[in-house]
């Protein structure tokens, strides 16, 4: 079986997002699950960290690569990034999940596509579905 390195990132800021959402290992946890399902691909590991006073950073790590976050709750910020290989799993799909679910505002976007020679940016076909 020949495996494609074809891939596409994903990476998203979201700014005003409620603080106790963005505080909330739980929570984020739960959220990107399902920004893992709803984008077809397969969780094989995790790692939450809930830092003190507040803040959270998160990783599902994929067969297909990974789903992040960062946060900087006293700030209502969140970092997201999503990279996945091949061409059944769409990380728009992922990242457009927690965009909804997280609220706040889209303040940074970039996809881009990887694996195939230069690093070729993607249209934000999706963004405006979101927002």
């Amino acid at each position: 079986m020949a495996f494609s390195t074809y891939g596409r990132h994903v990476t998203m800021d979201l700014r005003d997002v409620d603080f106790d959402k963005l505080n909330d290992v739980a929570f984020l946890k739960s959220v990107m699950v399902e920004a893992v399902n709803r984008c077809g691909a397969t969780i094989v590991g995790e790692n939450f960290i809930k830092f003190h006073p507040q803040g959270v950073t998160g990783v599902l790590v994929l067969s297909e690569s990974h789903l992040s976050i960062h946060t900087y709750p006293e700030e209502g910020f969140a970092a997201i990034d999503c990279y996945t290989c091949g061409t059944t799993v769409d990380p728009e799909l992922a990242t457009d999940h927690m965009a909804e679910a997280l609220g706040g505002r889209v303040a940074g976007y970039k996809a881009l596509q990887r694996g195939t020679g230069e690093i070729v940016d993607l249209p934000k076909y999706r963004l405006a579905a979101v927002r």
